[in-house]
């Protein structure tokens, strides 16, 4: 199984979720947005797989920061843009895994029974 995880160092449920797939003993390469954005295909199509309103963290300070005209009428296309615009509008951590039995998949956030339930 290959499995990437991205997100922000600091971030404390990038941290946990670290932890827990040490924890497990799987393998994966990290991926630092601050210093590896990804890109507008990249978001695209992590939106598409997981609904760009759970990939779009609205709680953070990064959102509470942007005009109200970024903020109002958003659409998956102006989501996306914004999140490109501004990495830390991704909701953390979104991991990419890859596997011979279930192919591709994609998590976004940490709930440790959801990454049991696809990784373990």
């Amino acid at each position: 199984m290959t499995i990437t995880i991205n997100g922000i160092p600091n971030c404390d449920t990038v941290k946990k979720a670290r932890k827990w797939l040490e924890a497990q003993g799987l393998d994966h390469t990290f991926r630092d947005f601050k210093k590896d954005a990804p890109s507008a295909s990249e978001v695209g199509a992590w939106a598409d797989a997981a609904g760009w309103e759970v990939l779009l963290n609205k709680r953070g300070t990064t959102f509470r920061k942007l005009d109200d005209a970024d903020k109002a009428d958003l659409t998956r296309d102006k989501a996306v843009a914004l999140m490109v615009q501004h990495p830390s509008l991704i909701k953390r951590p979104v991991l990419e895994y890859a596997n011979a039995e279930t192919g591709r998949g994609l998590l976004v956030g940490f709930k440790e029974a959801e990454w049991k339930d696809e990784l373990c």
